[in-house]
């Protein structure tokens, strides 16, 4: 049977030969890539593969978040990202912030202002209260704004300074509804495969196009996502 080439198609259970092939072919990876550190040939080795400045990982989350907030007209909306910067200056925000902890801690209390549009891409994660933190983004959030939140599930344990909560795509689903979010907005999504999970065992590795599929094994999900809105101002809730 062919496979489905999409990032996001349903993938049949692969037979024993196949999945020794790809455990095989990613020990040649990791090999590869230790023979060209130890070589010096990193920049050919770049020129044959591909090389993108982003993690393997995080391609298809980024493509998928970043097509549903440009549909959204950004350069309407304020904005805050929670502890990073990447969201805030990739689009063409009204306006846009960054709060980063120590100095902003979202366990602790939310911020005076209110925003259209709140981030928190690889933060929750590491949070030793993610409840209450959700419960402050949706306090500073406009009635009907967007809270974006993405993380990862299937990658190894990194502490910064904890490593608490994984979610997959439903559990996300629940977390947002139980901190107030309103249900039938709630919209999430996954992504990952096995030889990418392999990938980060020892490193983040980055995207290198030529030989990294996007294929989508919905049993190995790397980083799930999901997006949730308050209550308009006209929902009792």
């Amino acid at each position: 049977m062919t496979e489905p080439s999409s990032e996001s198609g349903t993938i049949g259970a692969p037979d024993l030969a196949e999945t020794e092939g790809r455990e095989r072919r990613s020990r040649l990876r990791l090999r590869a890539r230790g023979v060209v550190r130890g070589l010096g040939l990193r920049p050919l080795f770049d020129r044959i593969t591909g090389f993108e400045d982003v993690q393997w990982g995080r391609v298809v989350q980024r493509r998928e978040i970043t097509s549903r907030l440009e549909a959204l007209d950004p350069s309407s909306l304020e904005m805050l990202e929670i502890s990073g910067e990447h969201w805030a200056t990739s689009l063409p925000w009204r306006s846009a912030r960054s709060a980063h902890y120590p100095a902003f801690d979202i366990c602790d209390e939310p911020l005076d202002d209110r925003f259209d549009v709140i981030v928190a891409d690889q933060v929750f994660e590491h949070l030793a209260r993610p409840y209450r933190a959700a419960r402050n983004v949706r306090a500073m959030l406009r009635p009907g704004g967007l809270f974006v939140i993405s993380t990862p599930l299937l990658v190894r344990v990194h502490r910064y300074p904890i490593d608490g909560s994984r979610w997959t795509d439903e559990g996300l689903r629940n977390f947002l509804i139980e901190t107030g979010f309103d249900e039938s907005s709630i919209e999430t999504g996954a992504w990952g495969n096995r030889a990418c999970v392999t990938a980060n065992f020892g490193r983040w590795a980055a995207y290198r196009p030529r030989i990294h599929s996007l294929r989508n094994e919905p049993d190995f999900p790397v980083h799930v996502w999901a997006l949730g809105r308050t209550p308009s101002e006209s929902d009792p809730s």
